[in-house]
């Protein structure tokens, strides 16, 4: 019997390997709130209100990829129950965090 941490490592991609998925922004509402920036074209996806707003998730064929602020639990988690929702969801490593650090584009929140 293995963790859920290892459950979730394999839903992990790196930054550079995010290509075309559809990028959602699942950080916390503070966390969110206390930002000024997301990744270029994410959208917004309470982690609190997942089952409302996966069904609005028309395409279930395309990538997607999640990511919160340094890529634990929250991410994971929506990543498992989007994929248990039948999309190919993965969390995004190390998140927001991770991403910043690597030199990656930002752009300010709307």
């Amino acid at each position: 019997m293995h963790s859920h941490a290892e459950d979730s490592a394999d839903l992990g991609v790196d930054p550079a390997d995010i290509g075309g998925a559809l990028v959602i922004d699942v950080r916390r509402a503070a966390a969110f709130a206390q930002s000024r920036h997301t990744l270029p074209g994410a959208l917004r996806g309470d982690p609190d209100a997942l089952a409302d707003w996966s069904r609005t998730l028309a395409d279930a064929g395309r990538d997607i990829v999640v990511y919160c602020v340094f890529g634990h639990e929250v991410s994971r988690n929506a990543a498992r129950v989007l994929c248990a929702s039948g999309f190919h969801a993965r969390f995004l490593r190390g998140g927001i965090t991770a991403w910043e650090a690597a030199g990656l584009p930002l752009v300010d929140k709307p």
